[in-house]
């Protein structure tokens, strides 16, 4: 089929496409005003909202968050939100509100829910695309109920949202409450035992006493390592004194010593003096010697003397030296044990430390979590509150008959082609030549009569059955 041929097609079936087109643009426009009208009130909010997590503490932009426009779309079409709606506009407590719903459900179920339902087929909610604007708008059949339900919906999302964000909150709050009178009890324990533990060992300063008793560790080594070597050099000179005791320095450097030598020595040239001049039976001979062997004798009275004088000094040092060492040792356990003290200190230090840094950081919380509990700031504002409209939003008649013309002559052309279809007839030497498969040589001009009408139909029927 060629364009000629559609062309002729319509020009014959123009009776079709034109009843078509005219019952459709009849029918639309007769519905159009026949439906009742409805008014749409908008209502606009925006949302400048950042989230934070209550227990955490952590701040995030919840613009960032994926999904976030849609989960506020899903708060402000949810039933719990419509609900608000009903019990804030007084729906159920209306006598024809309660008959509507009894003939309606024959009184099964909730009325609440039933009008929640009925307002959200009636609410379109549809987010900006490139701001945190959302638009509420609300079709009803009164323009005054349209933006009261617009303005419903928007102030029941406002408390929805502020219920969101007190509620966990206020959770938070009483949980964080209980940790911290958990963590101040442990605190308290820790302090407790902290002075217990002083108590039990006596120490008010622990860095001074064991500074304190570690100069006087230093002394005592110091003091030891001396009496050591005092003990060791009187040893020493013990050993030589009872060796030979004339040989012995301590004994050699005695006055007394010295003196009797002194005086041995002078007796000793008296008497070899006497002794060229007389016999040795003579008197003074004798005498001289007595007075020389008393000499000696004493010599080695006080030679035994000065050594056990220089042994009892040994001893004097070698027992300075026990007790020194043993001083040192119980200094040293005593450093120990303040060592030990000091490191169970620490610990029970550390663990105060600990309670208080946790203490601190839930108490933080808690004052915070608290605060967001009690608050009563929203980040959600009303940018435009809806107001009665002056126009129905529907039925849009111009639009309807717009779209009933386009549609009926699309309609028309398809019922033309349809019944062309059904009754194909020829209407061209173009449909001769396609359905003998010969050439046209000619065409005879003239106006039909209606009975060559009738046989030229009858004609064109047969040939295109033989075809």
């Amino acid at each position: 089929m060629n364009f000629t041929q559609f062309l002729l097609i319509l020009k014959a079936r123009f009776k079709i496409i034109l009843i078509t087109f005219c019952v459709i643009v009849i029918t639309t426009v007769g519905i159009s005003l026949l439906l009742p009208k409805s008014y749409t009130a908008t209502t606009s909010l925006v949302l400048n909202y950042k989230g934070m997590d209550p227990v955490t503490g952590v701040v995030l932009p919840a613009q960032l968050m994926p999904g976030y426009m849609a989960t506020q779309i899903d708060i402000i079409t949810s039933r719990n939100v419509a609900i608000k709606v009903v019990n804030k506009l007084k729906f159920a407590e209306s006598a024809a509100a309660q008959k509507q719903f009894n003939e309606a459900t024959e009184g099964k179920g909730d009325i609440r829910e039933w009008f929640a339902d009925k307002l959200l087929k009636g609410l379109d909610v549809k987010p900006s695309r490139e701001s945190s604007v959302i638009e509420i708008a609300f079709k009803g059949l009164d323009p005054e109920f349209a933006a009261a339900v617009a303005n419903g919906f928007a102030n029941a999302y406002i408390q929805t949202s502020l219920q969101l964000k007190v509620d966990p909150a206020q959770k938070a709050a009483n949980f964080l409450g209980d940790q911290t009178k958990a963590l101040r009890a442990n605190l308290e324990t820790a302090q407790a035992k902290i002075s217990k533990f002083q108590q039990d060992k006596g120490l008010t300063n622990i860095i001074s006493s064991l500074d304190v008793e570690n100069a006087r560790l230093n002394d005592l080594s110091a003091q030891l390592v001396m009496a050591q070597s005092q003990a060791f050099e009187s040893t020493s000179r013990q050993q030589s004194a009872g060796g030979n005791g004339q040989a012995s320095p301590d004994v050699t450097a005695n006055p007394v010593v010295q003196n009797m030598k002194v005086q041995i020595s002078t007796a000793e040239s008296k008497l070899s003096e006497l002794s060229q001049r007389v016999g040795v039976n003579h008197p003074q001979y004798q005498a001289a010697k007595e007075e020389l062997d008393k000499l000696k004798s004493l010599l080695q009275q006080e030679t035994r003397n000065v050594s056990s004088s220089i042994g009892g000094t040994a001893h004097i040092y070698q027992q300075r030296e026990a007790e020194l060492r043993a001083a040192l040792a119980a200094q040293k356990a005593r450093v120990l044990e303040l060592n030990l003290s000091r490191d169970e200190l620490a610990v029970l230090q550390r663990d105060v430390e600990n309670a208080q840094h946790a203490m601190d950081a839930v108490s933080q919380r808690y004052t915070q979590a608290t605060i967001e509990g009690n608050a009563n700031q929203t980040d959600v504002a009303v940018l435009n509150p809806a107001t009665p409209p002056q126009n129905p939003s529907s039925p849009k008649i111009l639009f309807n008959t717009l779209l009933a013309i386009f549609l009926g002559t699309i309609i028309g052309v398809i019922f033309a082609l349809f019944a062309e279809l059904m009754d194909r007839r020829v209407r061209s030497r173009d449909d001769l030549s396609e359905l003998l498969e010969v050439p046209v040589f000619a065409i005879i001009g003239g106006k039909p009569t209606p009975q060559n009408g009738r046989y030229l139909t009858h004609l064109s029927r047969r040939l295109l059955k033989a075809a």
